[in-house]
């Protein structure tokens, strides 16, 4: 009897731990997919399935489960299931094909929402996902794992910094929020570094001339920043991490339904209060930074399905960089030298399609007002930009082969300070208004399933330099799914903003010299850009190669050379080329490995009096790179990131016997994070970064104290931060 009733305890127990069997098809556009692996993760059960992508599963454990499936050329997908002991479940599993990054929907090459495969210009999109494998507390620092994209600091006291696409500086990169011009002119100096990943659902980034659509500044290229769409977000996202050099990063962000809105509430708090002088020189190796950043963002799906978006953002920053006894009671006196910023920001944006039957119409608007109250030393720089924004677009469909875009703007900036830039005497002041109403038009053809061809003008009026045309023309040739070539031409402007500029010249005691009234940079460009996507054994990838080259007239130079107590504008009585190849390559493999890298190698220069002078802080070779190893049975990836950069010109004071070199070493940061998945949407993540512990040398020049004319902390071409360590948290409810 009691050996009966302990094998009764036996098969119940038996029983209570395995199920039945799960019948199953994996499909991808009700087609099945052909010996896919479906395995349970933390087991050895698993199968594969037939050539018509049919599979069964036996002695299946029961209770919540988790199944992973996963074929080449296809994205591996996990689904929670819930099998119950003595049940045949059924499922039908459909899987993306891993190219399906070619139909995600883009909006910046055409101002209509298109796919990448369609798009006649080449868009590279960024997910939030991509910059996890580094984390940085900003948009800025999160963009130097874009191959051609480098954030350069521009003083190694206050880290000011641009965006350069391509090797040409920040001014010739126009960075936007949703479409908007946002993160322009004073605020591109310092508001780069105010924009949270909290609030970012994808970033695209167009390299080469966007003049013809978006105006000014979109000489070398643009940063589009998509906002998250509160309906799709996370209910709740949290994510902090801190590192050892005491840098401290809060994210969070949660929706809510509020009427007939889904609303989105966002928030960054970063702070960095801790002096670090690791080279010795007594001035901050980094600036402290105490920054918060709120977003919030209203949306509304109305009939005809038209839509309403409005969302505002409120940015806060006190910054300080200088010498180690520098104190607040210091701020703007000659005894102990600092560099001080406080800046406040407010930013308002939204769109929304006009209620006319049969015509997409909408409207676009934003606003932003930045003010800043700074310091430089004894130099005290006192700030305010308003730029107001408005753009109707009409998108109409003329034929079968034509798809049209219209669209009408008005700018108006107004920039004021207390410099001689808008000064008419010592004692009156005339800031700076700008009005900039322009029109544009594009046609979409659609010649054949292999051709399309993009043709586009606009037409600008600005109030001080007049007329100004941009034309522009792509070709995209297809001959198949796996091959896609794109040819741009365009021609682009732009007009001169001084503070964004000339910011150099108040950290480092220089005065400004206009030497005439600027006239707009014109310039000319062409893009040809091949991409190859392919499968092999066990996995898929692809190649993308890109050539671009630019001529530019009227270029504008602030010209640190001329002399060392000046800094010079004027535009080029000469020429300025960019020119250059980039190769990406991306490969994914069905073990859990992924590969991408890439590189440019460009030569950008002016030629002036028959001289070819190469640009200051522009490497010809830069490169980087994503290794990622996922051990999914027990949740845990690996990721190994870095950058690397030849030799690049800086600017030296020769002058004042500034031996220091004129050329950068070849230098390269490293970095490697391991993330641990754990139930429930957190994951637990931690690294090092600056593995190889580089530090540029003698960052700043003084042959006096930092007061004098010979001060200049413009010798930089990389972070003042070595080695340290990193840890956080993240943890989303969908």
């Amino acid at each position: 009897m009691k050996k009966t009733f302990i094998l009764f305890l036996l098969i119940l127990c038996y029983k209570t731990t395995i199920a039945g069997e799960i019948h199953g098809v994996v499909i991808n556009k009700d087609k099945g997919v052909s010996f896919a692996s479906i395995t349970f993760l933390g087991t050895k059960i698993g199968s594969q399935a037939d050539e018509n992508g049919k599979f069964i599963l036996r002695n299946t454990p029961n209770g919540k489960q988790t199944i992973q499936i996963s074929s080449v050329g296809f994205k591996t997908k996990q689904l929670i299931i819930n099998i119950l002991v003595d049940k045949v479940t059924n499922l039908n599993i459909e899987i993306e094909e891993e190219n399906a990054q070619l139909r995600e929907v883009v909006v910046t090459g055409t101002m209509k929402e298109t796919t990448i495969n369609e798009s006649p210009a080449p868009i590279q999109i960024l997910n939030p996902t991509f910059f996890r494998k580094n984390p940085t507390p900003s948009l800025f620092e999160s963009l130097s794992m874009v191959n051609g994209v480098r954030p350069q600091l521009n003083c190694n006291v206050c880290n000011t910094g641009d965006i350069h696409i391509n090797g040409m500086e920040g001014p010739y990169t126009m960075v936007m929020i949703d479409g908007m011009p946002i993160v322009s002119a004073l605020s591109s100096v310092y508001g780069l570094s105010g924009i949270p990943n909290s609030m970012v659902e994808r970033i695209e980034v167009m390299k080469g001339p966007a003049s013809t659509l978006y105006g000014s500044e979109a000489v070398g290229g643009l940063i589009n920043v998509i906002t998250k769409n509160p309906s799709k977000a996370p209910k709740f996202n949290f994510d902090f991490n801190s590192s050892t050099y005491l840098e401290n990063n809060f994210d969070a962000s949660t929706k809510a339904q509020i009427g007939k809105f889904d609303v989105l509430f966002s928030g960054n708090y970063f702070l960095f209060n801790r002096r670090w002088d690791i080279n010795n020189d007594n001035f901050t190796d980094i600036t402290l930074q105490n920054r918060i950043s709120l977003f919030n963002k209203w949306s509304m799906q109305r009939p005809n399905n038209r839509t309403f978006n409005i969302a505002a953002r409120y940015i806060y920053e006190d910054r300080f960089g200088g010498e180690m006894q520098w104190s607040k009671t210091n701020r703007g006196d000659s005894k102990v030298y600092g560099e001080s910023i406080f800046t406040k920001r407010i930013e308002m944006l939204g769109n929304y399609q006009l209620p006319i039957k049969n015509q997409k119409i909408t409207f676009n608007f934003s606003f932003n007002q930045h003010q800043q109250n700074s310091v430089y030393g004894n130099t005290i720089y006192l700030a305010t930009q308003r730029i107001a924004f408005g753009q109707l677009l009409w998108d109409k469909k003329i034929s079968n082969n034509h798809d049209a875009l219209f669209g009408a703007t008005l700018r108006r900036t107004f920039y004021d300070d207390n410099t001689p830039v808008t000064q008419i005497s010592t004692t009156q002041n005339a800031p700076d208004l700008i009005w900039l109403p322009g029109i544009f038009g594009q046609d979409e053809v659609t010649i054949n399933a292999k051709n399309k061809l993009l043709l586009g003008i606009r037409y600008d009026y600005n109030s001080k330099h007049g007329s100004i045309a941009s034309p522009r023309i792509n070709w995209k040739f297809s001959p198949n799914k796996s091959n896609i070539m794109r040819l741009s031409l365009g021609n682009g402007y732009r007009v001169v903003n001084l503070f964004s500029e000339d910011h150099a010249a108040l950290t480092g005691s220089r005065k400004v010299l206009i030497i005439n009234d600027l006239k707009p940079e014109r310039s000319y460009n062409s893009n040809l850009d091949y991409q190859h996507f392919f499968t092999f054994g066990k996995g898929y990838g692809n190649i993308q190669l890109n050539g671009f080259y630019t001529y530019f007239a009227n270029k504008i130079i602030a010209d640190y050379d001329q002399n060392p107590e000046l800094v010079v504008f004027d535009n080029l009585k000469g020429y300025g080329i960019s020119k250059g190849v980039a190769l990406n390559a991306e490969f994914s493999f069905i073990s859990g490995l992924k590969l991408f890298a890439g590189t440019t190698f460009m030569d950008v220069y002016r030629v002036e009096n028959h001289q070819k002078i190469n640009q200051i802080q522009t490497p010809h070779l830069t490169g980087n790179y994503a290794f990622s190893y996922a051990l999914n049975k027990i949740q845990l990836t690996f990721d190994l990131t870095g950058n690397f950069y030849s030799p690049m010109r800086l600017p030296v004071v020769r002058a004042y016997g500034d031996t220091r070199p004129e050329y950068s070493p070849w230098f390269g940061i490293h970095n490697i994070q391991a993330t641990k998945r754990l139930p429930n949407g957190i994951n637990i993540y931690g690294g090092i970064k600056n593995l190889t512990n580089f530090l540029p040398k003698d960052p700043i020049f003084r042959a006096d104290s930092p007061f004098s004319q010979q001060f200049d902390p413009s010798y930089n071409y990389a972070p003042m931060q070595g080695i340290r360590g990193f840890v956080g948290i993240r943890w989303s409810i969908f």
